[in-house]
């Protein structure tokens, strides 16, 4: 299967993407198949640059875009798919405390 993700470059704390198209069994900064565009999320604002004609060909062949990906490309496509996912359940559901008897006070005779 194709997917069209992120492979990382950049020193240390300064990280810089490439949009690439490759193989989902390949490592994230292995081997590619083709370079579609760049991110650089240091620069205020995030500069993006995708050859969006050598996207849309990947994903007539069939690739899939990664979530960051997709949301890069078309935010608001992207908050709609996000909108309609359901949420996930909680792990464990919050057990009410139990609720502590008290003992009758005394009653205070003068």
């Amino acid at each position: 299967m194709i997917k069209i993700r992120l492979a990382r470059l950049g020193r240390k704390k300064r990280p810089f993407y490439r949009v690439v198209a490759t193989n989902s069994r390949s490592p994230r900064d292995g081997k590619f198949l083709e370079i579609l565009g760049t991110y650089d999320p240091l620069q205020e604002p995030s500069v993006v640059s995708i050859n969006m004609e050598k996207l849309n060909e990947w994903v007539k062949k069939g690739a899939q875009l990664s979530n960051r990906v997709q949301k890069l490309t078309d935010p608001e496509k992207y908050a709609e798919l996000v909108k309609d996912k359901p949420k996930r359940k909680p792990k464990k559901a919050p057990e009410a405390a139990p609720a502590e008897e008290k003992a009758p006070e005394p009653s205070e005779k003068a």
